[in-house]
């Protein structure tokens, strides 16, 4: 499975930006997809995760600002993001786990197992 992530760039604070995540290779439309990013000098975080049926999770920091969804047909999740804050720079990574799992479980970074490469976002002030 290959993971590419694309749609970072340069933004004022309360701009928009969508991500998009493409899927190749031997994929599975029914496992969780999940956004995660890492900013310099910090681990890497919980953005937002989506599951085979569209079940839906965010981060509590970005409730109401991003919304992650999804095109079977395309192989492709998408991350829209809103009213964006100079805090919400940082590399956004796409992941994909393996096989299915509870819903619950679709925030752990661990489960996750195939990866893209990133791409960056820098929200200026």
């Amino acid at each position: 499975v290959q993971l590419q992530a694309s749609g970072g760039g340069l933004v004022q604070a309360g701009g928009s930006l969508r991500l998009s995540c493409a899927a190749s290779g031997r994929t599975s439309s029914a496992v969780a997809v999940g956004w995660f990013r890492q900013a310099p000098g910090k681990e890497r975080e919980f953005v937002a995760a989506i599951t085979g049926i569209g079940r839906n999770t965010q981060a509590n920091s970005m409730q109401g600002r991003f919304t992650i969804s999804r095109v079977h047909a395309k192989n492709t999740v998408y991350l829209q993001m809103n009213s964006l804050k100079p805090e919400d720079t940082a590399v956004y990574y796409c992941a994909a786990q393996d096989r299915v799992y509870p819903s619950g479980l679709i925030r752990r970074v661990d489960l996750y197992r195939y990866w893209g490469l990133g791409t960056q976002v820098t929200v200026s002030s």
